[in-house]
This record gives structure tokens, sequence and C-alpha cells, in this order.
């Protein structure tokens, strides 16, 4: 029986869907954060570098608009986060060759270098993080794509 001192809907944290979904989120930042230390890198900043680097590869024009929308990171902090890779000399931005409102941006031959190792060190931190949910993973991803829609 639920009383006025006691607000929660659950019984025990583990029934807690966002709390438990808040501790495995710090859990695995946590963990990532360390394997992209040898990189120099925030996981900010290698979310953003790998998204350039997959979409160039998917041969898009590349911009801070586009890069904001397909990280979900809002456009004040990849702007910010982008002006930190450009002084590490790991990114240009220029303008659009169309849009003289938008920037694109670039990964520069060190920026190449760095994110192809990193990617390598993130996914096989990813595989292993994940492994205890061997096939699951799959309906997991799948969970995780219906609530970012």
């Amino acid at each position: 029986m639920k009383s006025t001192e006691n607000p929660f809907s659950v019984e025990k944290p583990e029934e807690s869907s966002g709390f438990l979904l808040w501790q495995v989120t710090n859990l695995w930042q946590r963990e990532i954060k360390k394997a992209l230390k040898q990189y120099g890198l925030t996981h900010s900043q290698f979310v953003l570098m790998a998204s350039i680097h997959w979409l160039s590869l998917k041969k898009q024009d590349v911009t801070q608009i586009i890069l904001s929308s397909h990280t979900k990171i809002d456009p004040m902090t990849t702007s910010t986060v982008l002006r930190t890779l450009q002084q590490k000399n790991l990114i240009v931005r220029q303008e659009h060759l169309t849009d003289t409102r938008a920037k694109t941006v670039e990964l520069t031959i060190e920026g190449v270098k760095i994110v192809k190792k990193a990617v390598v060190t993130v996914e096989k931190f990813d595989t292993e993080f994940f492994a205890l949910l061997g096939e699951k993973t799959t309906d997991l991803n799948g969970y995780l794509q219906t609530l970012l829609r």
C-alpha cells in the first residue's frame, strides 16, 4: 500500500527501468572513458569523430547540423566539442560551398588515424560488455531504437 511518505511506484530499485538504464549507462560510460583515455579523447569527442568518419564513408556532406542530428548531441554542445577537436588539429571546419549558414566538418589525416584506432578499441569493448546478453543483444538494440523514435 502506498503511503504519502513513499512516492515510489516500485517495491525495489531493480523494478525501475529508468534507474537500471541509468546504472548501466554510467557503468558503460565509465569503462568507455577508460578505453578512450589512451587516445586523449572524451566520449563526446569520439562520438563526433566516429560519426564524421562514418558519414564521410557513406559519401555524405558532413555539417554541424547533420552531426548534431546523427549523434543526438544538442547543436551548442556539438559546436563546442568540434571547436576543441579543431584546436587539437583532429578536424577542420570550413564554410559550406552552397549554404553560407552551414559549416562542413572533416577529419584531418591525424584525426582519421586516431578515430580508426579508437573505433576498434570501442567496438572491442562493446562486444565484451554486451557479451553477457549473447543473441539478445539484437533485441536490446531493437528496444533502444524504439525508445529513440
